[in-house]
């Protein structure tokens, strides 16, 4: 599994997170789910439309993956309900994963949100 569930991660970061290609949650995440994805990935494309997520490291045990990620981008839409700042950020961010039959089931995120702002002239 930890295999598979590295491949799910790593075709998250590109493809939904780094090509914006909302039609693979379909096939990353449980229906129930995917939806969310989209939701979570469009608005933040749509703020940052260069974004890039690099994977820095990824570590499976059994079903669970933790990564940890460098995430850069231009603020040129709005974001957090501030209006563009065409500036950019470049934060690290770590995730925690559960992955089953090769789908992200669960996710959980930290990013540092405050250090995003600083770096965007918003705080």
């Amino acid at each position: 599994m930890s295999r598979a569930g590295k491949d799910a991660v790593r075709r998250w970061v590109a493809e939904m997170v780094g090509e914006g290609d909302l039609d693979v949650a379909d096939e990353l995440f449980p229906p129930d789910l995917a939806a969310s994805a989209r939701q979570w990935v469009a608005p933040f494309r749509a703020s940052f439309s260069d974004v890039r997520m690099q994977v820095v490291a990824l570590v499976a045990e059994g079903d669970q993956v933790a990564g940890r990620f460098r995430c850069s981008g231009t603020h040129t839409g709005t974001w957090l309900d501030h209006p563009p700042t065409g500036r950019r950020f470049d934060v690290d961010e770590v995730y925690f994963f559960r992955v089953d039959g090769g789908r992200i089931v669960e996710m959980w995120g930290l990013e540092d949100t405050a250090e995003r702002l600083r770096q965007l002239g918003l705080a």
